[in-house]
């Protein structure tokens, strides 16, 4: 599958290096966030990676919700579970868990289903930032801090009603902006189209931090150094 290239397999343990990691987000998703560079101190695997991952491995289910639980650096071996039932996680050599998964109803292992799920979902999830975001920081007079912005993928959920497509697309039903002080929970709702007819629904959870009062000069800024990632990338 497609996703082999961005993990590597030592044993029965699963790895992800910084390179690998960075390639899926800005090849894939489509995501600059800087969190995702290779050579950032405070590297982060991509949590759409494991998400794929999860698919490729276990194949797709009518419901599935996936909870991130710690943020995953580089290199750090991994236990994917060999047999799986409702509900199971995804954990290191000290059983430290990652991601927390519970599925239940039809499953279907098909190949080209499950890679036009992938990649229509990481494809829209990657691109929260800014075309999500920051309309909705607007709309609720918050940002996240321009020098060390905080954004947590916490969750994500799908239902599907069929399972028997080949090519989906992602549409944002949508969008709103809970502040509770300097803590935000911003919730997606949005729908997979096949053929323009709705093959299933899904939601995702994020989490931001250490908000303030908006600042539109502050929001460009925050725009304007993305999008000089983007460039530069594109660029080589």
């Amino acid at each position: 599958m497609f996703l082999n290239s961005f993990y590597s397999i030592d044993g029965d343990l699963l790895l992800i290096s910084g390179p690998q990691g960075s390639r899926f987000a800005k090849l894939i998703c489509d995501d600059f966030n800087p969190i995702h560079n290779a050579d950032e101190k405070n590297f982060c695997v991509p949590g759409d990676l494991l998400f794929s991952i999860v698919l490729q491995r276990y194949g797709l289910s009518e419901q599935m919700n996936f909870r991130f639980t710690e943020m995953l650096p580089s290199n750090l071996p991994l236990s994917f579970p060999e047999d799986v039932g409702a509900i199971f996680q995804v954990v290191d050599s000290s059983e430290r868990s990652y991601l927390q998964v519970q599925r239940q109803g039809n499953c279907t292992t098909r190949e080209n289903c499950i890679e036009s799920l992938i990649r229509s979902y990481v494809s829209f999830s990657g691109q929260n930032f800014p075309n999500i975001l920051t309309p909705l920081m607007a709309k609720n007079n918050v940002m996240i801090n321009p020098r060390r912005p905080f954004v947590i993928y916490e969750s994500m959920s799908l239902s599907m009603r069929n399972l028997e497509f080949n090519d989906l697309d992602v549409q944002l039903v949508d969008a709103t902006l809970t502040v509770n002080g300097k803590r935000g929970e911003v919730l997606l709702s949005f729908q997979f189209l096949a053929d323009h007819v709705v093959a299933g629904t899904g939601t995702k959870k994020l989490i931001l931090a250490g908000l303030r009062k908006y600042q539109q000069a502050a929001v460009d800024e925050m725009v304007a150094t993305y999008d000089s990632y983007k460039r530069l990338f594109s660029g080589r």
